[in-house]
C-alpha cells in the first residue's frame, strides 16, 4: 500500500475534495539577489512586486501569485506557469517557483540559463527532485491547513461548476524515502476537468511555439502585463493587443467521448471547419474527460473567430466528432 506523503494533510477523495500527484507538472526554481531582475527581463507578467511566502505557508492572491507566459523573439509562447515567490527563510535571497508542465520545464530552465550571465542567479529544473502535487475542495468545506516547512504552495483560480466553487492548490515538496508519489486516479479525472473548466490554457510541449498570448486569452486571464519592461517577444504581443491583429482565440468546448474523441482529444491536434476541410481552423489546446459524466470530453480550444459564426468545427479530422462550443467563464478583454 502507498504511504500518504508525509507532511501533507491527506483529504478523502471525492468529486468535491481530493489530493494526487500530478505526473504531468513539473518545477523550475530560480534564486538568488538577481533571481527577480532575469524574470522581469524575460516573462509577459511583472515579478518585481511579489510577496514572498514562507516555506509551508501556500501563496494566495495576486499579490502573491501571477500566472506568466515565456515568449520567443516572434511572441509565440515557450511556456506557460504559475509563479510565486518562496525564499528558503525570511533572511535569504529570493527564491522563485515556476509550476509548469513537467514536459517542457527542462528546456524552459535551459533558456532561461542562458540569460543569466554574470548574474548571481541559479536557474534548476526541480522536476527530478520534487514531486507536484494537486489539491482542491469545495469551499463549503474548511480551509486548507498550512503546509509544514521544505514545502511550496500556491493557490490557483478557483473554479465554479453548477454553482459550486472548487478551491484548486498547486504543492511542490522534494522527494525522499517518507515522502512517495500518490496517484488517486479519481482525484486526477476531478483535477483535470477543474483545469480544462477554468479555461485557463497551459501549454505543453505539443503546444509549444504555437500560439500568441491573446489567441488563447492570456491577457485576458492575468498573464500579461502591457505596462512592465521588455522581454522576448513583447513588440509582436503589444502590437496584436492594440492594432487588433488577433483573429483567433480560446473556446470552450465538448464532445460525446467515442473512440474517435478520445483518440482526437489532446493538446496539438488539429480543428477542422466544414467551410474548408483541406486547412484547420485551429488546435486542441487541453483535453480532459469531464468528471461528473464519463460520456463527455470538455477541451479547450484555439480557433478561428469566423469559424464560430456557421458550420460545424471537427475534431481531428474533416469528418471527425463535432465539437459544441460552451461559454468562457470570464470576458474577454478587447483587442
Amino acid at each position: 500500500m502507498t504511504r500518504n506523503p508525509e507532511n501533507i494533510t491527506m483529504p478523502a477523495t471525492s468529486l468535491n475534495r481530493g489530493f494526487t500527484t500530478l505526473t504531468n507538472w513539473g518545477v523550475i526554481l530560480v534564486e538568488g539577489p538577481d533571481a527577480a531582475t532575469l524574470l522581469q527581463s524575460q516573462l509577459s507578467n511583472s515579478v518585481l512586486s511579489l510577496k514572498r511566502t514562507l516555506s509551508g505557508e501556500i501563496a494566495q492572491g495576486p499579490g502573491a501569485i501571477r500566472l506568466v507566459g515565456y515568449c520567443n523573439p516572434k511572441g509565440r509562447l515557450l511556456a506557460s506557469a504559475w509563479l510565486g515567490l518562496f525564499p528558503e527563510s525570511q533572511d535569504s535571497d529570493d527564491r522563485f517557483a515556476l509550476f509548469l508542465s513537467k514536459d517542457i520545464a527542462a528546456s524552459t530552465a535551459k533558456r532561461l540559463s542562458m540569460y543569466v550571465l554574470r548574474s548571481k542567479v541559479k536557474v534548476i529544473d526541480a522536476s527530478i527532485d520534487w514531486d507536484v502535487y494537486g489539491s482542491y475542495q469545495n469551499d463549503h468545506d474548511e480551509q486548507p491547513k498550512p503546509l509544514t516547512e521544505g514545502s511550496i504552495a500556491l493557490r490557483i483560480p478557483d473554479v465554479v461548476i453548477h454553482e459550486q466553487c472548487f478551491q484548486r492548490t498547486l504543492i511542490a515538496q522534494r522527494k525522499s524515502e517518507a515522502n512517495v508519489s500518490l496517484i488517486d486516479e479519481l482525484a486526477l479525472d476531478q483535477w483535470n476537468s477543474l483545469e480544462v473548466l477554468s479555461a485557463i490554457p497551459r501549454i505543453v510541449l505539443a503546444t509549444q511555439e504555437q500560439f500568441v498570448p491573446q489567441m488563447i486569452n492570456f491577457e485576458s486571464v492575468a498573464g500579461v502585463d502591457f505596462k512592465k519592461g521588455c522581454y522576448p517577444g513583447q513588440e509582436i504581443v503589444a502590437r496584436s493587443q492594440y492594432r487588433g491583429a488577433v483573429k483567433r482565440r480560446l473556446q470552450l468546448a465538448h464532445t460525446d467521448a467515442s473512440v474517435s474523441s478520445l483518440n482526437y482529444a489532446k493538446p496539438g491536434v488539429e480543428l477542422f471547419h466544414d467551410s474548408d476541410a483541406s486547412q484547420p481552423c485551429g488546435m486542441v489546446v487541453l483535453a480532459a474527460l469531464n468528471s461528473e459524466d464519463g460520456n463527455r470530453i470538455d477541451l479547450q480550444i484555439e480557433c478561428k473567430l469566423d469559424a464560430l459564426e456557421s458550420g460545424a468545427i471537427h475534431l481531428g479530422m474533416s469528418e471527425g466528432p463535432v465539437l459544441k462550443i460552451d461559454q468562457l467563464p470570464y470576458p474577454l478583454l478587447e483587442i
